[in-house]
């Protein structure tokens, strides 16, 4: 079995995860909910079928609990990974594992030294569309990639989507650590370090275009040099009211696109074809069980982690970039 604790509902993905386990037929469960907001914490511990457990001493302590899912404010994931991986039960951590590199250095060093299996909110590399773009590249069916673009973007500012209190926390930086650019863009950030490798240096320019929630940014725009050569591009947004997102790349020999109906391979004189999925891979909540039933290599949730942990450094160099108006090189963690 698979039976998770869940430590505090405040992400506006709890639901979904809440739903995923409810609808599963695989014997996971979710057994306890621990919130510091009791209120939150007990309407989805009714929601989920599970006990509520006010004490988080006796959340972390508890006997019948194989697994913990953290759906926590950004800014508070330290505290509850500081008590949580030493347990050594599989964790998930909702995106961002942290909000800047102090936090993620402590993170990082504590998951290194037990060993504690540890995925995120992190979804785009394991759709078999992704895999099969990935399969692309490395095979170098593209030619040589010059050029490589995503992007992430909703209208969650011109919806009010946080005008719930549950969810008021995104817009307000000492909870959410940021607004729109590290959302959204964190998704768009760790996919491409995860097909291209590790980032270099980046430039972006963050703000807020809207007005509807002044405290934090709601677009951004980032620029990329990889360590590889490639260029990259990451737009990212709460303020989208149309168009087409997803991954571009683009090789010498031909482009990978979303023709607004599907990925499709482009190429001069040459008509689009299709690209073909890949079966995909467990991810979220469907990742969390896999590790907890030992069904993911150990290398490939390494790989993965290395990934979310630079995700981490990148969204803060963009930050500081647009800050400084330059340049910025990528911390290493």
């Amino acid at each position: 079995m698979a039976r998770i604790a869940i430590l505090s509902t405040a992400h506006i993905h709890t639901k979904q995860f809440v739903e995923n386990i409810l609808k599963a037929t695989d014997g996971r469960k979710a057994v306890l909910v621990w919130d510091d907001v009791a209120d939150r914490g007990k309407r989805y511990a009714e929601m989920a079928q599970a006990r509520f457990e006010p004490e988080l001493g006796k959340a972390l302590a508890a006997a019948d609990v194989d697994a913990f899912l953290i759906c926590a404010e950004n800014t508070r994931h330290l505290s509850l990974l500081e008590k949580v991986l030493p347990l050594k039960k599989p964790v998930f951590c909702e995106k961002p594992i942290a909000t800047h590199t102090g936090d993620l250095a402590a993170i990082a060093k504590l998951a290194r030294k037990t060993g504690t299996p540890l995925s995120s909110g992190y979804f785009q590399p394991f759709s078999g569309t992704m895999l099969a773009a990935a399969k692309l590249v490395q095979a170098g069916d593209l030619g040589k990639i010059t050029r490589v673009k995503f992007r992430n973007a909703h209208n969650a500012a011109y919806g009010r989507w946080f005008d719930n209190p549950d969810l008021a926390w995104f817009t307000q930086p000492k909870l959410s650590g940021g607004g729109a650019f590290l959302d959204m863009g964190t998704h768009a950030v760790h996919l491409l370090r995860t097909l291209f490798g590790p980032v270099e240096c980046v430039w972006a320019e963050i703000g807020n275009h809207s007005g509807v929630y002044p405290a934090c940014d709601d677009f951004g725009i980032a620029h990329f040099r990889f360590a590889s050569g490639v260029l990259g591009t990451v737009e990212a947004a709460w303020t989208q009211t149309g168009g087409i997102g997803g991954l571009e790349i683009t090789g010498a020999s031909a482009t990978l696109f979303n023709n607004g109906k599907e990925y499709v391979i482009g190429a001069p004189r040459v008509d689009p074809k299709p690209l073909e999925a890949l079966p995909a891979k467990p991810d979220r909540m469907d990742r969390l069980v896999a590790l907890t039933r030992g069904e993911v290599p150990e290398a490939e949730w390494k790989a993965d982690l290395d990934a979310c942990f630079d995700a981490v450094a990148i969204v803060e160099a963009a930050y500081e970039s647009s800050k400084k108006g330059k340049w910025v090189k990528v911390r290493s963690v």
